[in-house]
């Protein structure tokens, strides 16, 4: 199976620039499934039910999320009424909507999980534990097993890679903006990298205006982030899995933008 998978869309730069090269990643890559988080797509925080079907429309098959799922209160009014929409499995018990889907493609089905890291993040539920009685779970299911892993600490991510190494078909960090370099098959199987990176605003600092996190620096003031613009990016990953194993057979890490052109 082939998955592409775009890091995190920031605000309505990050939408436009979703718009204009997904359809192009797809034509290159021909996914069979194509996911995309979505936690920071409106206004640069949280999401709404109109940038949701936006973004599913432009090609995204499922959604991902993370801290941010909460932060557009419309999200209650949509989040237990779709099958393509994951928020973090290990929020608190009772929390709206489902911390992995298996969706099925072709003849194979993939199960996708979100997971929300608690390292200088909310202290919410054991992301390991709670990732790794899923994992098991769905095992029964599918063999293709895919993790998006949001978490802050470097540390936490390449933890939770090594910890479901032979046992996820991948694991990818997202939140914190900047695409590490560093994709690779681990000795059990499973495609990691550390951190997608995010797609948005090129010129900005995580996606926000540079003069407002520099001023933050500078004077410890509270401050308002707002979404920038000017150039953009585009920040993911493609993975292909074997059907019969559930092991990762390779990943291209994705960077586009200005000194990196697209070409097809």
């Amino acid at each position: 199976m082939k998955v592409l998978f775009i890091g995190d869309v920031v605000g309505s730069p990050g939408r436009k620039t979703l718009k204009e090269y997904l359809p192009k990643l797809k034509q290159k890559y021909r996914p069979d499934v194509t996911i995309v988080n979505g936690e920071n797509a409106a206004g640069g925080k949280g999401l709404t039910d109109k940038v949701y079907y936006e973004i599913r429309e432009t090609g995204a098959d499922i959604i991902t999320l993370g801290n941010h799922a909460w932060d557009k209160k419309e999200i209650f009014d949509f989040i237990d009424k779709t099958d393509e929409l994951v928020r973090p499995a290990n929020f608190p018990e009772g929390t709206p909507g489902v911390g992995y889907v298996i969706k099925k493609v072709g003849s194979q089905k993939i199960a996708v999980i979100n997971g929300q890291g608690r390292a200088f993040m909310p202290a919410i539920d054991c992301p390991f534990r709670t990732l790794e009685n899923i994992v098991n779970e769905v095992k029964e299911k599918t063999p293709i097993i895919f993790v998006d892993f949001h978490a802050e600490a470097t540390s936490e991510k390449q933890a939770m890679g090594w910890f479901l190494d032979g046992k996820a078909s991948a694991v990818v960090g997202t939140h914190t903006h900047v695409q590490t370099a560093d994709e690779r098959i681990l000795p059990g199987g499973t495609a990691f990298i550390t951190d997608v990176g995010m797609t948005g605003p090129y010129d900005g600092i995580l996606g926000v205006e540079k003069e407002a996190v520099i001023h933050k620096f500078l004077t410890s003031l509270p401050v308002r982030f707002e979404v920038t613009s000017g150039r953009e990016q585009l920040s993911g990953v493609f993975i292909t899995i074997d059907n019969k194993s559930g092991l990762a057979e390779s990943i291209k890490r994705i960077s586009i933008n200005d000194d990196r052109p697209f070409f097809d």
